[in-house]
């Protein structure tokens, strides 16, 4: 096993996670409370970094929080692909849904854009259309 020998700033340096975010996962739960040095310093070992690493590639991916903590609690206990697959679906399906959504205001805001004269009229289209 690694030697806790990574300050937070070293942590933070390493994985890409702001101090202030390390701290707060610790907060929550994510991550655990590490040990610290007699003057209260904390440090983290690479087993800590690689699990703040997955929490911050699970949140660039669009996880929430509570997926990230259901995944890291099933890696924990060492889960069937079935339940993981059930969590990434849902998540796919939540961003399957966003896109739909977000084309549905791509094609609703080119429309009413195609309607401005874009001249400084006070009758102004899109004004229009977003106070409709």
């Amino acid at each position: 096993m690694d030697q806790f020998n990574l300050t937070i700033g070293k942590l933070s340096d390493q994985t890409g996670v702001k101090i202030e975010t390390i701290r707060y996962y610790e907060k929550i739960g994510l991550m655990p409370e590490p040990p610290r040095t007699e003057s209260g310093r904390r440090l983290y070992d690479g087993v800590l970094a690689d699990r703040l690493c997955f929490i911050r590639r699970g949140r660039e991916l669009g996880f929430s929080l509570d997926d990230i903590r259901a995944l890291l609690g099933l890696e924990d206990r060492k889960p069937t692909c079935a339940e993981v697959f059930e969590i990434t679906s849902t998540h796919v399906e939540m961003i399957r849904t966003k896109i739909s959504d977000l084309k549905k205001l791509e094609r609703t805001l080119s429309t009413v854009a195609k309607g401005c004269s874009r001249n400084r009229t006070p009758d102004c289209a899109i004004i229009k259309t977003l106070f409709s």
